[in-house]
């Protein structure tokens, strides 16, 4: 670094340059679609944890998956609150680099996630004989963590070399939380190296992911057809339905923002595109589940009505 720059100890978060009466206009939607997220992925938890009938390996993973959707909410979406009543509030670097840490995780872990149920559906409907032999407690657990590390290791990498990086000024990310890209654009070095990790990584945990996925609807698909009887394939497509929803809104959004050629006007665009991602698909994905899967509706019935037949005990009693 040359002797006339000075080390960036924080960031300033542009976020969206917006009228204050429509900063506290979003402020409010933003703030429901926060709560409903964690409300939404609480009550999955919570009826997978106390329902012993959703102790399968398709809700073990799936209780995986509202985990990491909480979290990828809350590591971005507090900050984007507090900057849309406070515009450009400083945060620190260590706070910044933590974010976009934590975001690379969870967004790499949720990607491997959901071709981990992809698969799950494949043994379900394909190899329906030799299913509770292949997906074994064992074998599920193997699998969250392998899907954990996986995502884990290449933000590692990612942020070993974003450290090494200088940051001489200016200060302002372009963008609501600290996103990777963003800060690389005020590298004051070569981020040659940093790019082609990145192009690395988005083959590991996107493009590879989206083939896998690719390859076991294929086969799904090919073993539905074959079913003689209508109700029959319908029952086996609506056991994957609401995966299919849930992988077309994460993947559809990352190809888009990261796998897309960049030109004038796309930081912008995938400022939006980043906030669809980290506040409407974390609320969807346990909603398109309740929706749309039997099991989830029926074990939330039963607590329901558990808790009904409970009050009404105790009034009786008292």
């Amino acid at each position: 670094m040359e002797g006339n720059q000075t080390s960036v100890t924080e960031f300033l978060l542009v976020g969206f340059l917006l009228s204050p009466r429509m900063r506290v206009l979003l402020f409010g939607i933003f703030f429901l679609l926060f709560t409903f997220t964690l409300l939404g992925n609480g009550i999955i938890l919570g009826l997978i944890s106390l329902d012993s009938r959703l102790h399968t390996p398709m809700y073990f993973f799936l209780s995986h998956l509202a985990t990491v959707d909480i979290a990828y909410a809350c590591n971005t979406v507090p900050q984007m609150l507090v900057n849309l009543l406070r515009p450009a509030q400083p945060i620190s670097f260590v706070g910044c680099m933590t974010q976009t840490f934590l975001f690379l995780t969870f967004a790499g872990t949720e990607c491997l996630l959901l071709v981990v149920m992809s698969y799950d559906r494949y043994v379900a409907i394909c190899l329906p004989l030799r299913y509770s032999t292949i997906m074994s407690w064992r074998v599920c657990l193997t699998l969250a963590v392998t899907s954990w590390t996986l995502g884990l290791l290449p933000a590692l990498v990612d942020m070993v070399l974003l450290l090494r990086l200088p940051f001489c000024g200016p200060q302002k990310v372009n963008h609501f939380f600290c996103e990777l890209l963003a800060l690389l654009n005020l590298a004051c070095a070569d981020i040659h190296l940093n790019k082609v990790v990145i192009v690395a990584a988005l083959v590991l945990v996107l493009v590879g992911p989206v083939s896998t996925v690719v390859v076991s609807y294929g086969h799904i698909l090919h073993a539905i057809l074959k079913i003689q009887s209508g109700e029959g394939r319908w029952k086996a497509f609506s056991t994957c339905s609401s995966h299919l929803c849930v992988v077309g809104l994460f993947y559809g959004t990352a190809i888009i923002t990261y796998a897309r050629p960049q030109h004038g006007d796309s930081q912008e665009q995938n400022n939006y595109l980043l906030l669809f991602h980290s506040v409407f698909n974390p609320m969807l994905n346990p909603l398109i589940y309740s929706l749309r899967n039997r099991d989830v509706n029926a074990a939330l019935r039963r607590r329901l009505k558990g808790e009904t037949c409970m009050r009404a005990s105790l009034i009786k009693n008292n």
